[in-house]
């Protein structure tokens, strides 16, 4: 029996307790939750339904339980209930109803953990957006990382998203890029402003064997060369690192499409609508302050030039307009100021912007070796690069690595720990049960072992206390990734990885899955079979969430 069909059980002791006691139905919810006791001792599962319902019909919370558990108590699959403190119900399953989750999990396969919890929504959910200006730094790494494993969570829970990289093509920054590829391709220092790094001088010349006549166009012509080639190189750099790093968005949006489609006007326009733009020292200016912000913010210079919080407006404008109900955008820390700004701009759209857009933060990153940070990237000259990290440490560790911890939190990735072949290592131990679950199921093939039919699956025979520990582990994955999306939290899933990994670990340390030698294969060899392979099924669903491989051998 799983949580979710427990739950049922429950909601329908509720119902006919209700129709016993001629109480109103429509107290009752249309559905409920049972949760795992934080002590095992308490039981399998709690609710507090009874709580809940108590002050809506007017019946002592205990008296109510009392009532919900002698209904429990007689339902199938249920061993026993129990009433503790003011109200709460503390359930066990007997052996078969709670083994009966292996097979659920095994037949289900890549569908398990999979809900319906985000139904109906459309979500925009854009991360990275590096500026074409360079290779993915680490920061924008770890975004790359958890922006994927989260959209599989809002995907894995019904809602419908939309990734985005937003293609920063226009401002000052890319003529600073391009006025640095035309100097390191005459030889020259780059620009005050501009940047250094050999990649740099790669590019250049790679725009020079593309156009060989390049440096003989007068200056601003040979400079919107290196522009339009170097930017278009550097981007094909940038989208290809990420595929090698198992990430690939459904929408490339260029900046400069707003300018020359005209969105700016648009959003402008309609913000003059909304009664919230005014002229003042020869700009346009949005009034941000009437929604919280600190102050007023500058649409259109008094040069007639656009600022960058215009393209924000027109880019977050176009995002709704394409029906995404939510816009979730990915910043880095030193983004943090944006958030009262952005929130203000949905305001004055007509937005709300509590239900309209979600603006996360993520904290800094370094890669440390003996406790002291890598040295800069020679190539990119004064960051680490996403090639860095995953030269050091390897795709699938890099990923968990970053995954692993809540995005508003700063991490360090030791080198050391993160390339070490043991259990200290949190993507190793996890992925060692990945292929020992799979070694196990090749070994049963050679001895002869199969689960069998379903029909015959005695799940009653899996009465151990480690079996119990392991089912119990396995029921809680579904809650975690609809926990996990909803909290936007991927790193709830890895730490969950690990501790199922930590229960099948002690399961198949105690609980004989293969029979030895000549010993006859009995149902229970069958059963345990079946939650080994179930733990795999698991493992695997929860590894792809994080775009990370469950192997079959390590």
């Amino acid at each position: 029996m799983t949580p979710a069909e427990l739950a049922e059980v429950v909601l329908a002791a509720a119902h006919a307790v209700f129709d016993e006691r001629g109480l109103d139905p429509a107290a009752l919810p249309a559905q409920t939750t049972v949760e795992r006791p934080r002590n095992p001792d308490h039981g399998d599962y709690a609710s507090t339904l009874a709580l809940q319902l108590s002050k809506k019909v007017g019946v002592p919370p205990r008296e109510l339980a009392t009532a919900l558990a002698d209904h429990l108590g007689r339902a199938p699959g249920v061993k026993s209930v129990e009433i503790a403190g003011p109200g709460f119900l503390n359930i066990r399953l007997d052996a078969g109803a709670a083994g009966q989750l292996a097979k659920v999990i095994v037949e289900a396969g890549p569908a398990y953990g999979r809900t319906d919890t985000l139904a109906g929504q459309r979500i925009n959910l854009e991360f990275v957006s590096a500026n074409p200006t360079g290779p993915v730094h680490i920061g924008g790494v770890r975004w790359a990382a958890v922006g994927d494993a989260l959209s599989r969570l809002l995907r894995a829970t019904g809602a419908d998203v939309g990734t985005e990289y937003y293609f920063n093509d226009a401002g000052s920054q890319i003529d600073r890029f391009a006025r640095s590829l035309l100097a390191a391709a005459k030889g020259e220092p780059a620009p005050e402003d501009g940047y250094g790094g050999a990649y740099i001088a790669e590019i250049a010349a790679e725009v020079v064997k593309r156009r060989p006549d390049v440096l003989d166009l007068p200056e601003d012509a040979a400079q919107e060369v290196f522009r339009v080639e170097g930017v278009q190189l550097m981007f094909g750099e940038i989208k290809s690192s990420l595929r090698d790093f198992g990430v690939e968005f459904d929408t490339y949006f260029n900046e400069k499409d707003l300018h020359d489609r005209g969105e700016l006007e648009k959003a402008l326009l309609r913000l003059r609508e909304q009664g919230h733009v005014f002229e003042s020292e020869g700009a346009t200016w949005l009034r941000t302050t009437d929604f919280g912000d600190d102050k007023d913010r500058v649409l259109r210079k008094s040069n007639g030039e656009w600022t960058y919080f215009a393209a924000d407006c027109a880019y977050y404008l176009d995002k709704r307009e394409r029906g995404f109900e939510r816009v979730v955008i990915m910043l880095g820390a030193d983004h943090h100021g944006y958030i009262g700004r952005m929130k203000a701009m949905s305001a004055c759209f007509g937005d709300d912007p509590a239900r309209n857009l979600e603006i996360l933060i993520g904290q800094l990153v370094n890669l440390v070796r003996d406790g002291a940070p890598v040295r800069m990237s020679k190539r990119a000259g004064t960051v680490v690069t996403l090639e860095d990290l995953v030269d050091a440490i390897g795709v699938d560790a890099s990923r968990y690595a970053l995954a692993r911890y809540s995005s508003d939190s700063p991490i360090d990735i030791d080198v050391e720990l993160w390339t070490r072949a043991t259990r200290d290592n949190p993507v190793y131990y996890v992925q060692y049960v990945a292929a020992r679950t799979a070694s196990v199921g090749r070994n049963a093939a050679e001895a002869g072992l199969t689960r069998g039919d379903a029909a015959d699956f005695r799940a009653e025979l899996l009465v151990h206390e480690k079996e119990n520990d392991l089912l119990k582990a396995l029921a809680e994955f579904p809650a975690v990734v609809a926990s996990a999306a909803e909290l936007r939290g991927p790193h709830l899933v890895a730490r969950y990885l690990e501790r199922l990994a930590g229960a099948y670990h002690r399961f198949y340390d105690n609980c004989r899955i293969l029979p030895r030698g000549d010993e006859e294969v009995t149902d229970l060899h069958r059963a345990r079979l079946w939650l080994n392979d179930a733990t795999r099924v698991v493992i695997a669903n929860g590894l792809h969430l994080l775009g990370v491989s469950a192997p079959e051998r390590m």
